[in-house]
């Protein structure tokens, strides 16, 4: 066999092209599609079902209008969402949910969680407002 072939998928090349952007590395472009504050909570709010903007911005307090809208679009450029508009004018409806792409992040995001809740059962501590 030759070393090639043997090289792992996130060394074959210098660079990986996506669209428009190059990444040094296939955890960087991953990091890119779903990395941020708020792009992977996004995609749990949406792994079980399709919401509209306000259901999210509910389920997601600290996230702000702007910072939701400006992510939602990425994440609908990137694939990972689709956004259905109902009705012609308003009040119209729109609902975000995941694409068959973003569905392929649900086992990622359910690591994440398990991740996640044995940190704060272990480390951390759960506060009210």
């Amino acid at each position: 066999m030759d070393s090639l072939t043997n090289m792992r998928t996130e060394c074959k090349s210098d660079f990986i092209q996506l669209r428009d952007k190059q990444y040094p590395c296939t955890v960087s472009l991953a990091m890119d599609l779903i990395g941020g504050k708020w792009k992977a909570v996004i995609l749990y709010h949406l792994k079980d079902a399709a919401k509209r903007y306000s259901e999210l911005g509910k389920e997601m307090p600290g996230v702000t209008e702007r910072t939701l809208s400006l992510q939602l679009k990425q994440m609908e450029e990137d694939g990972l969402i689709y956004r259905k508009v109902y009705g012609e004018k308003p009040p119209i409806k729109v609902i975000y949910g995941l694409t068959e792409f973003g569905r392929s992040c649900i086992p990622l995001l359910n690591a994440i969680l398990q991740w996640g809740n044995q940190v704060a059962e272990q480390q951390g501590e759960f506060v009210n407002r």
